[in-house]
């Protein structure tokens, strides 16, 4: 077995950017819609819409640009902001996933040998 790290920024409140949202921004970027973004991801639009604007309300710059595109099917837009916000997240996972490696190894390690993780639970995602 083998644990996954989690990071996720808090900046207070409800404010934070973690796994959940880089995704997001991810599925919008490949998808060009809000809408097709959320049903990727198994979420509502309406959720999707309050995480894009709650991101968009954090930044100077919006991290996506939504605008009328029915006809083409590409209604909403990553913008440079949201691409260095994942590059950004996804650097420092990576950077902190190296830097624990070991540290998750002796904490495995050091696991019953009959331990098994409860079926079935999920995590929270931001």
């Amino acid at each position: 077995m083998q644990p996954r790290l989690f990071l996720r920024f808090e900046f207070g409140g409800e404010d934070r950017i973690g796994p959940g949202k880089v995704a997001l921004l991810e599925t919008i970027e490949r998808e060009r819609s809000i809408s097709a973004a959320a049903r990727a991801m198994g979420m509502s639009y309406r959720r999707a819409w309050l995480l894009v604007d709650t991101m968009n309300r954090m930044f100077r710059e919006p991290v996506v640009v939504a605008r009328p595109g029915r006809a083409t099917g590409r209604s909403a837009e990553v913008t440079p902001m949201g691409a260095r916000l994942v590059a950004a997240y996804r650097d420092a996972e990576e950077r902190a996933e190296r830097a624990s490696s070991a540290l998750v190894d002796e904490i495995v390690k050091a696991l019953r040998p009959d331990y098994r993780p409860p079926p079935g639970r999920k995590r929270a995602r931001s």
